[in-house]
Order: structure tokens, then sequence, then C-alpha cells
């Protein structure tokens, strides 16, 4: 789910966060990738023309590694060095999330029979699609994939979002990749949004810049996470009433959390109601000090595609084209090393600036020079 309506209330309050991007300027960029979050989207999206996922002749799915494989090749097409990371156990205060997305999962199994039974095509496609969840085999099998593709994956002990935000903070990687804006609340000092699905659907990649929400917003990096709170995250309720603009009202005169909540139980009469059971201390150190792997005892290393096991794998075991699959490996060895190569932008910056200031040094030594010849040959004239 998210932090309910961040995105927008960055885009309100500290419009300078938020800038669209071309997949081409990340050229030469480390990116960590929530794959949990991209099987997810491969699953729903990746489909034949009736609706239905992608199989193989045993009537395996084969969705998730469809969209793995070619959206991983569009990435390094464009010299990016995806490292992608998996979720690990659901913190404890997530189980409340998590069982309301059972309960709709299983109300669209419901919907989608209905739907079967009458002949609806498109509510069956419809609600097919929000039974969707990635199975514990199907990371496995993306998790081979990658490593036969020489692309590196990291296993998070609990939230992918806040591995990917790690990494990005310890400057192992240069942005957090994901769809969700709670990766922001783990402190990734940049998000991507959209990197992933980009290209197919035409959408510009979204950058969110923390230190420039923080600064638009006015607020420290706990009040931000006490704002996301008070929005709505997956681990608690939000506090009905409370709506954004309210909510960055609230952060500012009360200061944190601590200080609303002891506002609001002085003045019962208030329209701000907090859940019974509302343990935002819990919270707020979920975001602040995460569950993740030490950033300094993760080794990402890009390596050569692994030809014969990819054909083995994607081929005769998964049913994949072996023509298309031989030129993606080809194309992923050619753009990787490319991507070796690194950004050079800041290098021609430096040596434009410094160009520019030796001409101009240059300049105002002659022009010094002159003016001294004029002042003298004028002196001779007296």
């Amino acid at each position: 789910m998210g932090i309910k309506g961040l995105y927008q209330t960055i885009a309100d309050n500290a419009p300078k966060a938020i800038k669209q991007n071309e997949i081409k300027n990340f050229f030469g960029r480390k990116v960590a990738i929530d794959a949990s979050m991209s099987l997810y989207q491969f699953l729903i999206a990746v489909r034949q023309q009736d609706g239905q996922q992608l199989m193989n002749d045993s009537g395996e799915t084969t969705s998730h590694l469809m969209g793995m494989f070619y959206r991983t090749l569009r990435i390094v097409d464009n010299g990016i060095k995806p490292v992608y990371v998996f979720d690990g156990h659901p913190p404890r205060m997530k189980s409340g999330e998590l069982a309301k997305r059972y309960v709709r999962r299983e109300e669209a199994v419901k919907q989608m029979e209905d739907a079967k039974e009458a002949g609806d095509a498109e509510k069956l496609d419809k609600f097919s699609r929000r039974t969707v969840r990635v199975t514990k085999e199907q990371n496995e099998e993306a998790k081979k994939l990658l490593k036969l593709m020489g692309v590196p994956y990291v296993d998070a002990p609990c939230e992918a979002e806040a591995q990917c935000a790690a990494l990005a903070k310890a400057g192992k990687v240069f942005a957090a990749a994901s769809e969700d804006m709670d990766t922001l609340c783990f402190s990734a000092p940049i998000l991507l949004r959209h990197l992933t699905f980009s290209e197919q659907r035409k959408m510009p990649i979204t950058e969110v810049e923390l230190a420039k929400a923080l600064e638009g917003l006015e607020l420290s990096m706990p009040q931000f996470v006490d704002l996301c709170i008070l929005l709505g995250c997956d681990y608690l309720e939000p506090i009905k009433g409370v709506g954004p603009a309210t909510a960055i009202k609230l952060i500012k005169e009360h200061k944190d959390l601590n200080g609303i909540v002891e506002f609001i139980k002085a003045h019962p009469e208030s329209r701000y109601k907090i859940p019974e059971e509302w343990p935002f201390e819990d919270a707020r150190e979920l975001f602040l000090n995460p569950e993740v792997q030490d950033p300094e005892g993760v080794d990402l290393k890009w390596e050569e595609p692994d030809v014969p096991g990819l054909v083995d794998y994607l081929v005769k075991q998964k049913g994949f084209s072996e023509e298309r699959v031989l030129a993606g490996a080809a194309r992923l060895k050619k753009n990787l090393k490319t991507a070796q190569q690194g950004r050079l932008d800041g290098f021609f910056k430096v040596i434009g600036t410094t160009s520019s200031t030796t001409s101009a040094g240059k300049r105002k030594a002659a022009d010094a020079k002159a003016d001294k010849s004029k002042k003298a040959k004028a002196g001779k004239k007296k």
C-alpha cells in the first residue's frame, strides 16, 4: 500500500523534490530494485492476448520470468546496473495489512468465479488480476534467472524497500527503485518510480529526492516519518479526520506524534479519533531503525551471463524462444561492459569548468597587460 497521499503531499509542498526523467539519463547508475514489487507487476502485466498469464507446456506460470528477463535487458541496455532486493519476513506490525490483503484476494477469487460462470470475460480478467500474489517458488525462480544473467540480488532480512534504502544511503547504489513511497521513510536519499515499466507504458521515470522533500515540507527526518504514519502506512490505521494538510499542520504545531497524541487525548471533544490500539512509537522505530543487512557487508558484482545456463533454463525448461534468449544474452554481455565505464557527465563538467576558468584567467591577464601598455605609452607622450 505504501503511504497514502504522500506523493501528492510532496508535489504540493516540495515540488523541487520531484522531477521526471528519461531512462537514458541514468546511464552508469547502480540502482537497487524492489524485486517483490517488480515480480507482482510482471504477473499482472505480462499476459497473453486472452488475458491469461504466460505458461509453458507443463502449465507452469512464466510471466514473472519473461518480465524479469526482458525488463532487466531494457534497463541494462540503457547503461543502468540493477541489483534486485527480495523481501524477507514481514514485520509483526504488518500482520493487520496482510490480513486485509488476504480477505480482498479471497473476495476477488469469489467474484472471479462468478464472472467465469456468467461468461463475463472483462470482469474475469479484472478480478483474476486481483488474486495475484508472488509465491516463494516464483521468487526462487527469479533469483535463479538473475544469477544466470550475472545480475546481483540481495535477500533482505525483512522489508525489501528498507534494504534498498540502506544500500542507497550507504552509497552502494545511486537510488532505490520501487512504487512504494514508504521507501522514503526508510531514508532512501533518492527514490525512482516506474523504472521497471516506464518504456512499456511510455511513462517517464519519477525521481524523488528526500533532502529536497524535507526542505520543502520544513520537517526533520523523524517528523517526516511521523507525518507518514499520520497519513496512513502498512503498519497502522490513520487517525480519522486527519488529511495531508491537517497532518502537516499538526506536526508543525505539536512537533511530533507524541505531542499530537497528547493534544488529542486532552481534547476528547476533538474530531480526531485515535484508534484504540495505536503503537505509533513501534511503527516509527520500524521506519527509523529497520532490520536490514549491513550494506558494508553486501558485495555487489555484475558478471558475464551464463549463456548455456540461460538456454537450458529458459528455453529447455520454461519454453522461451532460443533465438531471443541468445540475442538477449548477447545484449546483456555487451551492455553490462558498457555500464562498467560509468558516468562521464561529471568528468566533462569538471573539464569544462576548468577550461572556462583558465580561459577567463588568460583573458583577464591579457586585458591587464594591454591596459598597462596603454598607460605606459600615454606616459611617454606626456
